[in-house]
This record gives structure tokens, sequence and C-alpha cells, in this order.
């Protein structure tokens, strides 16, 4: 697996988020083949790479929930 440089990419914090600061989610809707997902109180602690059809299909089963 190759290396994701994402050290340029632009972090939206999810509207899905507790505003009090628990349960936080910060993604990167900029790229065009990938979204990388993490932690917004712990963004150094490792990112999740998924493919765009993978994140439409889990953010709509959020969203029915």
């Amino acid at each position: 697996m190759r290396a994701i440089d994402l050290t340029n990419v632009t972090w939206r914090k999810s509207s899905y988020s507790n505003p009090d600061g628990g349960n936080c989610i910060e993604f990167a809707p900029n790229l065009i083949t990938l979204v990388p997902v993490r932690d917004s109180k712990n963004p150094t602690h490792g990112t999740l790479i998924f493919g765009v059809d993978a994140w439409s299909e889990f953010v709509g089963s959020v969203k029915t929930q």
C-alpha cells in the first residue's frame, strides 16, 4: 500500500459531531477518490481512509439511524 500525503488537505468537522467536545470526527471531502476521516480531538492518532463509494454508503446509513 502506498503512503497518502494528507498534509495539505482541508479538514471539515462533521455536522453530526457533538458540540461539547465529545464524539467529534473530521473528514477531508476535497480529494477525488478518497475520504480521509480522523478524530478531531486527537488528529495525530491516525486516519481512516475510505473510498468515495464506501463513505457515501456509510453516511447514508448513519442518516437513516
